[in-house]
């Protein structure tokens, strides 16, 4: 389970605003990649955590109903909340993981209040000009990752949601775009939409 060890150790070392960042979608064969930023004050870190930060874990590891509970009260407590996407065309350009880090910093910048260091879920950013540290499963160590994995996956689940009801037939709001056995029956029936990852595999192996 996650906990503010790490964003703790760093507040002991001057730091005072101190974000988490992780994206999702990244395996998904429709729509973009989101990333949220979260960051709590450094009193907020330092105080004894309240009930319902504990709930606060990895997105995946979350139900939705769960997930959403727990999203209004991080927008509520957190000083500061940004997201940000990269769309399938940017993908399909610079590949998933440029695009990836494309959204995530793209999700620093839209903070409210500029953070002195981000602590990243994975893997370090490049050309950035603030400090920051990559996470291995930072979703399950740092209350901050995991609390802006869950930001990340609500925003883009609900926006998946919103453009099932244009590109109808792929079982966009149940799947959120990822490969699931109706979406590639869907693929073959209709082909791609202009919102599938055209560079993905959009045919099902394992048939």
């Amino acid at each position: 389970m996650p906990d503010f060890k790490i964003e703790r150790k760093i507040l002991s070392r001057g730091y005072k605003n101190i974000a988490g960042l992780d994206e999702a979608g990244r395996g998904a064969l429709f729509g973009p990649v989101v990333a949220g930023a979260v960051m709590f004050s450094s009193s907020f870190i330092s105080a004894k955590t309240q009930g319902w930060v504990k709930e606060i874990n990895d997105s995946k590891l979350l139900s939705p109903k769960k997930r959403k509970n727990v999203f209004r009260s991080i927008m509520i407590h957190a000083c500061g909340v940004g997201y940000g996407f990269a769309s399938n065309t940017e993908i399909e350009k610079d590949n998933i993981y440029w695009a990836s880090l494309m959204s995530m910093k793209r999700a620093v910048k839209n903070l409210s209040v500029n953070p002195d260091f981000v602590l990243v879920d994975g893997f370090k950013l490049n050309d950035v000009d603030y400090h920051h540290e990559g996470i291995v499963k930072g979703d399950k160590k740092s209350y901050s990752i995991a609390a802006a994995s869950i930001v990340a996956k609500v925003l883009r689940d609900e926006m998946i949601v919103q453009l099932s009801k244009i590109y109808q037939g792929y079982s966009l709001e149940k799947n959120k775009g990822y490969g699931t056995k109706e979406h590639y029956l869907a693929l073959e029936r209709f082909g791609p939409t202009s919102l599938h990852r055209k560079t993905f595999n959009l045919v099902n192996n394992k048939k």
